[in-house]
């Protein structure tokens, strides 16, 4: 099956959509960093706990996705 290339006001309204995620995704990063930072600044939680649970997360993700790539038989 051959699929058809984008026009050139296709790829432009794609680099478009692309920038508005860049865009979001910063804003959604710069607001979760400033709330983390309120919540060590305000002594809620330590540095040392923010990292151990974001390793706990990350431990978490990965046994999930490996496990939904090689389901066991």
């Amino acid at each position: 099956m051959k699929t058809k290339p984008f026009s050139p006001w296709e790829q432009v309204e794609l680099a478009a959509k692309l920038a508005d995620l860049k865009e979001d995704h910063y804003r959604n990063v710069l607001t979760l960093s400033a709330m983390l930072e309120l919540l060590v600044d305000k002594g809620l939680i330590t540095r040392e706990e923010l990292n151990a649970k974001a390793n706990e997360l990350d431990s978490q993700l990965e046994s999930f996705i490996s496990a939904s790539l090689h389901p066991m038989p």
